[in-house]
């Protein structure tokens, strides 16, 4: 259960970083360069090696018991978008085609990424791209509430997309560790305790 909670930490990430996105049209870049890195970590060793260190997740930790305990700090939009996505990647994973887009989508990414870093817009619009070309696809959509200023302008809309794929690469983790909606229903206890059990001592 501890490395399914920290994948469903990566999915509130992504998710809250598109929140911010669409609402400001600005986000933490340290937090959005960490959720955009796990898609470059296809073979790692380990669930926290996918997030390259857990506490890089502190803020998706923060979302996730947020929405796991209810009350005035749960988002309800949130919820319905998570509830989406992970209805979306069960559809992304029967379809092959898709996958290898996006498997080769990344991998000619990576060299930009390699050479003008993982924040830089030539490679979050690249990154907001291949969301359009895969999950975008795919029904019902991930839908992001925001101001309709932020949502005109294509850069947002790229950071947007860009941090919706990076919430995806979490929920297909999440579902190759054993999640599944059971665990939503039936296990939010053992989830809320696995997540605070990530988070530093200081928090």
């Amino acid at each position: 259960m501890n490395e399914r909670a920290l994948a469903l930490a990566g999915v509130m990430q992504g998710l809250k970083l598109a929140q911010s996105f669409a609402q400001t049209g600005t986000a933490d870049g340290d937090t959005l360069q960490a959720s955009l890195a796990t898609l470059f970590r296809i073979d790692a060793d380990s669930t926290e090696a996918v997030y390259g260190d857990a506490q890089l997740m502190v803020p998706g930790l923060h979302a996730l018991i947020a929405q796991l305990q209810g009350g005035p700090a749960r988002d309800a939009s949130c919820s319905r978008m998570a509830v989406t996505l992970l209805h979306v990647e069960r559809k992304l994973v029967g379809r092959a085609d898709l996958l290898k887009t996006l498997r080769d989508g990344v991998g000619d990414i990576e060299r930009q990424r390699e050479h003008f870093g993982i924040g830089h817009p030539t490679v979050v619009q690249r990154l907001g791209d291949l969301y359009a070309q895969t999950v975008s696809t795919l029904s019902p959509r991930v839908l992001v509430q925001g101001n309709p200023v932020q949502l005109a302008q294509p850069m947002v809309v790229a950071q947007i997309r860009a941090a919706l794929l990076a919430a995806m690469r979490s929920a297909v983790l999440w579902r190759q560790l054993g999640g599944s909606y059971w665990d939503l229903l039936l296990r939010r206890r053992a989830i809320l305790h696995a997540a605070r059990g990530w988070l530093p001592r200081e928090s």
